[in-house]
């Protein structure tokens, strides 16, 4: 019995002895992810093609006048034509027009090119001036993907106020930039 009361002495030792050097480093982190864009859809006008391939005028002014626009209530909405078809720009237009009213944006292109998209407006919206001056490392892992091109959009307006900028997490870092004295 005295064995294991042993080992938690000598734990409780050990506990007051770490530091958190991370913490008083004064670094800040920044996880990119929190900067993702939420709620994107993606409305494939394909499914409004006669046989995948020609855009009936009639019956797609029937659609629009019967579909559930709410449904994209507060979405981003990203149209696009996964077919190789010719689909008039107004048809487009349309689905834009009809969408506008309820969702958060419309774009034309992929969910994936749409992601981008917002994710680089987010990172554009960030006040750079709270980097001033700071050692900042870029969160490098996550659940979230983050595309190649926020990292470097990112960087880019930090590199004009930070003292430093670094990549991966704070006990593991990758050096990027580091202002000349």
């Amino acid at each position: 019995m005295l064995y294991p009361a042993f080992f938690i002495y000598i734990d409780m030792e050990i506990q007051e002895n770490i530091v958190n050097k991370v913490a008083q480093s004064g670094l800040i982190t920044v996880d990119l992810a929190n900067y993702s864009p939420a709620d994107i859809i993606e409305y494939d006008i394909k499914d409004n093609l006669f046989h995948g391939l020609i855009l009936k005028e009639k019956d797609f002014r029937e659609f629009v006048k019967t579909h559930n626009w709410e449904q994209y209530q507060d979405k981003n909405i990203a149209i696009t034509c996964s077919t190789d078809a010719i689909v008039p720009t107004w048809a487009y237009m349309i689905l834009a027009n009809k969408m506008s009213p309820y969702a958060r944006s419309v774009h034309f292109g992929t969910k994936e090119d749409i992601y981008k998209d917002l994710f680089i407006d987010n990172i554009k919206n960030i006040d750079y001036a709270v980097f001033q001056d700071q050692r900042v490392v870029v969160k490098g892992c996550g659940d979230i993907l983050i595309p190649e091109n926020a990292f470097v959009h990112f960087t880019n307006q930090l590199t004009r106020v930070a003292k430093s900028i670094m990549y991966g997490e704070p006990c593991s870092t990758v050096p990027v930039y580091k202002r000349k004295s």
